[in-house]
């Protein structure tokens, strides 16, 4: 993995991301939740973070609003060109492939065959030439089937292989965002150990409020960069999930090519063997007597080839529908997706609402110290003349 690099520059356009698919996110029991803590690191990542800490101003309202925003461009372009090129599309072509070979195939089940294939030795003339050509005909069309099904194995082969590198690279991006947001905790928890402390303590001791503003413009300064980290561990959610549906897709794919190259080394060998059977034994029909020996042969390959590719072409049927992501699966992830939202702001809510609550008794507090004041002037004669 590349060395990860954390920038105070402004949003960069990040690299174009392969593709990639939905997710299905199954109910899980409850776990303990996993912190983000700088040992997950190694020494050399701590390293850059605790470097990266140190430049961090979060007085710097143009540095807040853009930290660690490269890293979530990053993850919202990796997201957009991921959704932009999934192919389901490809899952549904294969399947057509595979249902018009199963055609092509049942062409010469048992029931078809009694009123053509048995025809052709019914009739006078060459009735081995005239099975010779419908076996030809059908030929052609199975060979072009399967080269269509070779091309999408090729695509899915090519597929697989871009999910891999599509893995690798959302891992960086996660690591790099998991950076930015160990170096603003730090930077966080020094601000409110070490700086926002002394300044309430002496907004309280003078009393002056200059100094009680300082101490709140430094505190909201605190609680927006905290917002901002909080929006980096969303955008990190994002990213965490990415990871087994890169997966899932993958394994979907794996499937699909192994189904192809079963149906190609298999399925079609077989088909074109007893075809071929069936032309050798329907050349040997010189005789009224071989004819009908023949017919009954036949006839009976023909039931249990039919049977075979019956449950051959419903095991391909079944397994062509595996992999798709289920609706309600997108439903439920979409729901959680929809309440996650409306949580975050609904607590944003509360905290303007606490926000707004506090500055009125602060109004308040301020209030009640000029009246104290005023009574102290009135009750004192000797201050009042010395005023004066």
């Amino acid at each position: 993995m590349e060395e990860i690099k954390l920038t105070m520059e402004p949003e960069q356009e990040a690299p174009a991301a392969p593709a990639l698919t939905l997710e299905p996110e199954e109910e899980k029991p409850e776990v303990e939740p996993v912190v983000l803590e700088e040992s997950s690191l190694s020494p050399a990542e701590q390293k850059t973070v605790r470097e990266f800490a140190e430049k961090i101003d979060i007085t710097n309202t143009t540095q807040v609003m853009q930290y660690g925003s490269v890293a979530q461009k990053k993850i919202a372009g990796f997201s957009e060109s991921a959704l932009a090129n999934v192919r389901t599309k490809d899952l549904g072509e294969i399947g057509d492939a595979i249902t018009n070979l199963v055609t092509e195939l049942k062409g010469f089940d048992a029931e078809e065959e009694e009123k053509g294939f048995l025809g052709f030795f019914k009739k006078t003339g060459n009735k081995i030439a005239g099975l010779k050509a419908k076996y030809d005909k059908a030929e052609v069309n199975v060979d072009k089937i399967c080269a269509v099904l070779e091309n999408h194995q090729i695509q899915l082969l090519k597929d697989i292989a871009m999910l891999d590198k599509m893995y690798e690279l959302n891992l960086s991006y996660f690591k790099e965002l998991s950076m930015y947001i160990l170096a603003g905790k730090r930077k966080l928890k020094e601000v409110e150990a070490t700086v926002l402390p002394p300044m309430v303590e002496k907004a309280k001791r003078t009393g002056l409020p200059e100094d009680a503003q300082a101490a709140n413009d430094m505190n909201a300064m605190c609680q927006s960069f905290e917002k901002k980290l909080h929006d980096l561990e969303l955008t990190r959610m994002v990213s965490i999930q990415m990871g087994p549906q890169i997966r899932l897709v993958q394994n979907n794919d794996k499937i699909m090519a192994e189904k192809i190259q079963s149906t190609i080394v298999n399925t079609i060998p077989l088909w074109k063997s007893q075809m071929v059977l069936a032309l050798g034994l329907a050349h040997s029909t010189q005789a009224i007597e071989a004819q009908r020996a023949v017919t009954d042969m036949t006839n009976e390959l023909l039931r249990k080839n039919a049977d075979a590719l019956k449950m051959g072409s419903i095991q391909a049927a079944k397994e062509s529908e595996r992999g798709i992501v289920d609706i309600e699966t997108l439903k439920h992830t979409n729901e959680q997706l929809i309440s996650t939202l409306d949580e975050v702001a609904h607590i944003q809510e509360e905290g303007r609402q606490k926000r707004r609550e506090a500055e009125a008794e602060l109004g308040r507090i301020e209030g009640e110290l000029k009246q104290k004041l005023l009574e102290i002037r009135n009750s004192t004669p000797g201050y009042a003349a010395q005023q004066q």
